[in-house]
C-alpha cells in the first residue's frame, strides 16, 4: 500500500517531502522518490530500497523549491527498481505524478500511447498517466487532469504537479485514499494522516470522485466529472502519531480487520472485464494449452495461507474439475512428492519470504513443476523464482496474526478458479457470471458484517475466562474453523481446537462437558442437516454453543445458545464472510487479557528460517 506525500508553500520542500514519506513507512514499501519544483524546473530523484537511500541520493542532488511530491512504493505493475519508483515525468520533464492503486486499462492505454511514438521508461501502469497528462495539456492542469480521468479506470489516488503551473499541486481521489492538510501559508497532500500530523491538524478528507487543487493559501475541492465546487468539512486530528498510523484504530489488527472490504478490492480490481463475464489475469504466462493440459495441482502453503490452500483445493477441484493435493510446506520436500504428467505447484505467502515455502517452490521447479506464486509481494524471493505470479495486492499487514492477507488469498483462489475453469470449459458462462457477481459483493457484504462488531465482543468477553474451546464444521466450515481455532490462539493463548464436526464420535465428545465453549460453523446448505445433530451432540453433553451461519438460516437459532449471522451468498464464497466474526472473536478476547494484540509472544510476521 504505497505512500503519498505532497507540499506546496514557503518553505524547503524536499526534507518535508522525506520527513512525510517517514512518517508513512508503516504502510510498506519497496522503493521511494521525490520531485520538487523551483518555479521554472522540476528535479526528480528515486530509488529502490529504504528512505535511508532516498535521503542518501537527495543530499547530493539539486532540488531546490517550495513544491513537491513525494511516494514510497508496494510494487504491483513492474518490480521494484530504480525505474518503476515514483514519481514518473513524460517525456519533456515538465509533467510529474506520484500514484497509489491499479489502473485496470493501462495495457491498452500504452500501447495506443506507443503507437503515438510515447517511449516508456518503466514496467507501471502509473506511466501512462503522465504522457496522457502531457498529451491532454491546454494550458490549464486541473481541466487535463479531468480528462485523462475520464481516459483511466480503476482504483487511484494522485498527485500531479507541472513546471508549467508552478503555483498548484492537483489531488484526486477514486476508491483510494487521499487527505489534504491545511496549514497557514502552506498546504499538504498525504495518503494517510501520520504524513502531515508534524505540520498541521487540520485536513480535509477526500471523498471519491474529488478533485483538490492547493496554493500555497488556498485549497478547492471540486467534483471531478462535473467541476462544481465541494464543501467538505475540515476535520481536527487529536490523534497522537501512533494512533494517527492506526487510522484511530486502537491495534494494527483491528484496523486491517477493517481494512478487507478494500483489500478484497484490490484484489479484484483489473481482473474481471467490465461486463462480469471472464476473468483477465494478464499476469499469468499459461496458455490456453497450458490450462488444458494441466492434470494436477498442489498446492503448498503454511499457517494461514496454508488454510486459505484448504479453501482453494475446494474451490479449484469444484470450478476446473482438477485433482489439487495440499501440503504443509515444511513437510512437502521431505515426502518425494510425485510429480507426473503436467503439475502445477501453487505455492502461497504473504510476504513471499516463507523459507519453507520457497524451500518447497525449489524442490517443485527441481522436479520440472510449474510454479505459480500467491503472495503480497511482487518483489519477494517466492515472487522472483515463481513462473508465474498471482499477486493480492492487500497492502502491507503490520498484525503478526494475517487478516486481510488471508481472506484476499481466498479471492486469489476464486479468481484462479474461475479462470481454469473457463479454459476448460467446465463451468458455464452463466453459472460463472453469477459467480462473479457474487464475487464482487462481497466487500459490501464484509462491511455488513463489520457493522454489528460490537455484537460479537459481547461474546469474546464470555470466553475469556475459559481453558479451552472447540470450533467445529463440515466441508469449507472446517477449513474455515481452523483458521478461526488459529487466530484464537495466536493472539489470546487460550487453547482451542478444530475438527470436522463429522468426527466428534470418534474421539473428541470425550472432552465435551459441562459449560464448554463451541463456535458452531453452518453455512453450507447440502450438510446442514448433519451440522444441526453434531451440535446436537455436543448440547446433549452440556456445551454452550455459538453458531455462525446464514442470514436466512432461521433453523439454527433453535440448535444453539447463541447466534451470528452473515450474509447469504454462493456456498464456494461463505468462507470468506464466515471468518470475520472469527477474527473479531479473537481479537476482542486477546484484548479483554490484556494481551499485545499486534506483537503476540514467540510468533513472528515472516517466518524466514526452517
Amino acid at each position: 500500500m504505497c505512500g503519498i506525500m505532497g507540499y506546496i508553500g514557503n518553505k524547503e520542500a524536499k526534507s518535508i517531502l522525506i520527513d512525510g514519506l517517514r512518517k508513512l513507512e508503516y504502510r510498506g514499501y519497496d522503493s521511494a522518490g521525490i520531485a520538487v519544483c523551483d518555479g521554472s524546473s522540476i528535479a526528480i530523484c528515486k530509488a529502490k530500497g529504504r528512505i535511508d537511500v532516498l535521503e542518501r541520493q537527495a543530499e547530493t542532488t539539486s532540488l531546490p523549491g517550495a513544491v513537491g511530491i513525494g511516494h514510497t512504493r508496494w510494487a504491483t505493475h513492474g518490480r521494484p527498481s530504480d525505474e518503476n519508483s515514483h514519481p514518473h515525468n513524460d517525456q519533456s520533464g515538465k509533467f510529474v505524478v506520484v500514484h497509489n492503486g491499479i489502473i485496470e486499462n493501462y495495457l491498452e492505454l500504452r500501447q495506443a500511447l506507443e503507437e503515438r511514438g510515447v517511449v516508456f521508461t518503466s514496467q507501471t501502469d502509473t506511466e501512462v498517466i503522465v504522457h496522457l497528462l502531457a498529451e491532454e495539456y491546454d494550458g490549464d492542469i486541473v481541466s487535463a487532469v479531468q480528462r485523462v480521468t475520464r481516459k483511466i479506470r480503476g482504483a487511484y489516488a494522485l498527485g500531479v504537479m507541472t513546471e508549467y503551473e508552478p503555483d498548484k499541486l492537483i489531488a484526486v481521489r477514486l476508491a483510494s485514499p487521499l487527505i489534504v492538510g491545511v496549514g497557514k501559508g502552506e498546504n499538504f497532500i498525504g495518503s494517510d494522516i501520520p504524513a502531515v500530523l508534524e505540520h498541521t491538524r487540520d485536513v480535509y478528507v477526500l471523498e471519491d470522485g474529488d478533485l483538490a487543487v492547493l496554493t500555497k493559501d488556498s485549497v478547492t475541492v471540486l467534483d471531478i466529472r462535473t467541476n462544481q465546487q465541494i464543501e467538505r468539512d475540515l476535520m481536527r486530528i487529536e490523534w497522537d502519531k501512533e494512533q494517527a498510523e492506526k487510522d484511530g484504530f486502537d491495534h494494527y489488527m483491528l484496523k486491517e480487520i477493517y481494512e478487507q472490504p478494500r483489500a478484497l478490492q484490490s484484489t479484484m480490481t483489473g481482473r474481471i472485464d467490465e461486463a462480469g463475464e471472464h476473468i483477465l489475469l494478464s499476469d499469468l504466462k499459461l496458455t490456453p494449452e497450458d490450462v488444458r493440459g494441466i492434470d494436477k495441482i498442489y498446492i503448498v502453503a503454511c499457517g494461514t495461507a496454508y488454510h486459505a490452500g484448504l479453501i482453494g483445493k475446494h474451490v479449484i477441484e469444484s470450478l476446473a474439475h482438477i485433482p489439487v493435493e495440499i501440503d504443509v510446506a515444511s513437510e512437502f520436500r521431505y515426502r518425494r512428492p510425485l510429480f507426473k504428467g503436467k503439475t502445477l505447484t501453487i505455492v502461497v505467502s504473504q510476504s513471499g519470504e516463507t523459507a519453507d515455502t520457497l524451500a518447497a517452490l525449489r524442490e517443485a521447479k527441481r522436479h520440472g513443476s510449474a510454479v505459480l506464486a500467491i503472495t503480497n509481494v511482487v518483489g519477494s524471493s517466492i515472487a522472483r523464482e515463481a513462473d508465474h505470479l498471482l499477486t493480492t495486492n492487500a497492502g502491507p499487514e503490520i498484525a503478526v496474526a494475517s487478516t486481510k492477507a488471508y481472506t484476499s488469498q481466498l479471492v486469489a483462489f476464486y479468481l484462479l478458479g474461475l479462470y481454469l475453469a473457463e479454459g476448460r470449459e467446465t463451468v458455464s458462462s452463466q453459472e460463472r457470471a453469477a459467480l462473479i457477481a457474487d464475487l464482487r459483493k462481497l466487500p459490501e457484504q464484509v462491511e455488513a458484517i463489520l457493522a454489528h462488531a460490537e455484537e460479537i465482543h459481547a461474546f469474546a468477553r464470555s470466553i475469556q475466562d475459559e481453558g479451552h474451546l472447540f470450533f467445529i464444521g463440515r466441508g469449507l466450515d472446517y477449513a474455515v474453523a481452523l483458521e478461526g481455532s488459529l487466530k484464537l490462539k495466536e493472539i489470546s493463548y487460550i487453547h482451542s481446537e478444530a475438527y470436522a464436526a463429522g468426527e466428534l464420535k470418534h474421539g473428541t465428545l470425550a472432552l465435551i462437558e459441562e459449560g464448554t465453549r463451541v463456535i458452531a460453523l453452518s453455512t453450507q446448505e447440502q450438510l446442514h442437516e448433519k451440522m444441526v445433530s453434531n451440535i446436537t451432540e455436543v448440547k446433549a453433553r452440556g456445551a454452550v454453543v455459538l453458531g455462525i451461519a446464514l442470514e436466512d438460516n432461521v433453523e439454527l437459532h433453535r440448535s444453539v445458545d447463541e447466534v451470528c449471522l452473515i450474509p447469504s451468498t454462493h456456498s464456494l464464497l461463505t468462507p470468506i464472510l464466515s471468518v470475520i466474526p472469527l477474527q473479531l472473536i479473537a481479537y476482542y478476547t486477546s484484548v479483554a487479557l490484556g494481551n499485545d494484540v499486534d506483537r503476540p509472544r514467540n510468533l513472528a510476521k515472516s517466518v524466514t528460517v526452517e
